[in-house]
């Protein structure tokens, strides 16, 4: 596992936006583990979760397109952080858009915000989590409807790797619908294998019952 991923599942943890213990999920899941993207709140986190998902874009897409897309609300603040590593580690400008929820009719007029998506534009969508495929539901036509746009794929922070509508993941749902890749800078295989019986903040994070827990939620609910 590359080391920047390992240095992102730390972060995840100590910036408590991963947790484990007892939730229960939207979906009535009962699960083990818990992630709140919401709980990035200072500058300096903002700053290296931007630097994660340049990382990780870079990786997956290389840096060939020309506009960010950020699903609002949660995608705003990743869409411009992501922008500005994008910037300082690789030295790209790449614009930033996002939508509104709700249309504005006055100044600024329209659906989105930042940079207008044109003809011939190449976009790649961020968004935290991704565990219904909602928000690409609502999202994927506001950006075909800007012209001839090519979107080059989909990019979030996790991949849980539990059933979306059916019995794939919610990425590979996507990926299959709408005929983009769906990518995440860590999965939760990856969460496991880089924390189980290691000590972070002077505690083991995944022991063997938090593990067990993990590995039958997964019984239940993993895709296949």
């Amino acid at each position: 596992m590359e080391q920047y991923k390992q240095d992102f599942i730390d972060f995840m943890v100590e910036a408590n936006v991963l947790k484990f213990g007892d939730f229960t999920l939207k979906s009535g899941r009962k699960s083990p583990f818990f992630m709140n993207a919401g709980a990035y709140v200072t500058g300096s986190q903002l700053r290296r979760l931007g630097e994660y998902y340049a990382k990780a874009i870079h990786d997956h897409y290389g840096l060939d397109f020309d506009v960010l897309f950020g699903p609002a609300y949660k995608g705003i603040p990743l869409s411009v952080a992501t922008a500005m590593a994008i910037s300082e580690l690789y030295g790209v400008d790449i614009r930033y858009c996002s939508n509104r929820k709700e249309i504005k009719d006055h100044g600024d007029t329209g659906i989105l915000l930042g940079s207008p998506i044109k003809d011939g534009d190449r976009v790649v969508i961020i968004e935290d989590v991704t565990t219904s495929g909602k928000s690409i539901e609502e999202t994927f036509p506001i950006i075909k409807a800007q012209g001839d746009v090519q979107i080059k794929g989909l990019m979030v922070s996790l991949n849980r790797m539990e059933r979306g509508k059916g019995e794939k993941s919610a990425l590979e749902e996507i990926t299959e619908l709408y005929k983009i890749p769906a990518n995440a800078i860590v999965s939760m295989s990856d969460v496991v294998e880089h924390l189980y019986q290691k000590e972070c903040g002077g505690r083991v994070v995944i022991d063997d019952t938090l593990k067990a827990a993990i590995d039958a939620y997964y019984e239940q609910y993993g895709a296949k």
